[in-house]
């Protein structure tokens, strides 16, 4: 069902748009991940199924895309240029790096600058891409200084390869850190109505202007045993799932979810969250 409209904003000012590292985005944007097969390994399913969801997404006004290198590994990336390459203008694509798969449960994080060179590049060729809009550090390398990892970062940009510089799995602190020795665009920590942990990483980048785009935003199946979201849902006329983006959009004007489906019918359910005006009442309940 698409969801209603309720007489008055949660907050002054609510807007679907933020300004990631200066460029305009709509901040319910859509993520690769479920293009993938289960653990993000291999392919799932007809290919064209994958192509017709990231198509309407874009055509339904997303203009934020969300992948990483090691979702297949690349077939995710592979997938949003099969779909919308030549890019629209206007849509900035996300990608990652630094963290390397060889199997559907393994995941091995590497920051060595030469490393993170030769991920940004295959990633610049798999998306048919000059310059990749946001490049995210999966994960920072303990191994590695963060210095190190930065700098090469630094340098692609520097060369125009990668434009804006995200860090994914971050804390405040470390976050502090980062932005002594660079710009840092975005964040990506897991974040949403039943798991605040990263709150203190949210305050930091409303001061800073800087976008946070939380993982599992839909809490990862876990919404439908909160009381109070059902609740709302069904006075908005909406699923649990819509309550909780619109939680999300509500909560914070720098919070961008990207929630990922590999289904027509649940990416129009997501960006149908997009229209839900939650009452500061509904806010409240919600916590």
């Amino acid at each position: 069902m698409v969801p209603g409209r309720s007489a008055t904003d949660s907050a002054a000012g609510f807007s679907p748009d933020f300004a990631l590292g200066g460029e305009p985005v709509r901040r319910l944007g859509y993520g690769t991940a479920q293009l993938t097969g289960p653990g993000y390994w291999g392919p799932r399913g007809d290919a064209r199924d994958a192509v017709a969801v990231l198509r309407r997404a874009v055509g339904r006004g997303v203009t934020l895309v969300d992948t990483a290198d090691n979702y297949g590994p690349s077939i995710a990336e592979e997938l949003v240029a099969e779909a919308l390459y030549p890019y629209a203008e206007g849509l900035l694509i996300a990608t990652k790096g630094g963290v390397v798969r060889t199997g559907d449960r393994a995941w091995h994080v590497d920051g060595r600058p030469e490393r993170l060179r030769a991920m940004c590049e295959a990633s610049l060729r798999r998306l048919r891409l000059e310059a990749i809009d946001l490049y995210q550090l999966h994960r920072l390398d303990p191994a590695v200084p963060m210095a190190e990892q930065l700098g090469a970062l630094d340098e692609l940009r520097a060369e125009g390869k990668i434009r804006h510089i995200g860090l994914d799995s971050v804390t405040a602190e470390q976050l502090e850190e980062a932005l002594e020795l660079t710009d840092i665009a975005s964040v990506q920590n897991r974040f949403n109505l039943l798991d605040r942990d990263s709150e203190p990483l949210l305050k930091l980048c409303e001061a800073r202007g800087i976008a946070f785009l939380p993982w599992f935003p839909l809490g990862n199946g876990s919404l439908t045993a909160d009381p109070a979201c059902a609740r709302i849902a069904a006075a908005h006329g909406a699923t649990a799932g819509q309550i909780a983006l619109a939680w999300l959009l509500h909560r914070s004007p720098v919070l961008c979810p990207t929630p990922g489906t590999g289904s027509l019918a649940h990416l129009e359910e997501n960006l149908d969250a997009g229209a839900v005006r939650l009452t500061a009442e509904d806010m409240a309940a919600l916590g």
